[in-house]
């Protein structure tokens, strides 16, 4: 696998882009985590939207590592809800516990990201977490 990375012009632009894709991801994951603050699932899909719009521009770069771990976060947390969603139905305790587990594990990949992309590095896509 060829692990060149490569600098473009846009870098700044990625990098714009990149902080509004996280900050968004961030208020969605921190509302799920926090009791009784809502917000919108759109501004879940917009930021998705955003990071399977730029991820093409961002091929080649340090950040293209952010715009996957980003998208796998969203992919792999909704399969996980959309899994675990019969346990409301039955149990309400353990179907709390389930997705009180899935959003602290979405908040701690939204942050981890968030504190690489600050370092200017990429994500370790070789980590299963």
């Amino acid at each position: 696998m060829n692990k060149d990375i490569i600098e473009v012009g846009s870098s700044d632009s990625l990098r714009a882009v990149g902080w509004v894709s996280y900050v968004l991801h961030l208020i969605v994951a921190i509302a799920a985590v926090v009791p009784g603050a809502q917000v919108s699932v759109l501004l879940l899909l917009i930021a998705l939207l955003i990071d399977f719009v730029k991820r093409d521009d961002a091929a080649g770069t340090w950040q293209a590592s952010h715009f996957g771990w980003r998208i796998r976060s969203v992919l792999w947390a909704g399969l996980l809800y959309v899994l675990t969603s019969w346990l409301w139905l039955l149990f309400v305790v353990p179907g709390w516990i389930a997705w009180s587990l899935i959003s602290l594990w979405f908040l701690y990949r939204i942050v981890k990201g968030m504190v690489r992309m600050n370092a200017g590095r990429p994500m370790d896509t070789g980590a299963a977490v």
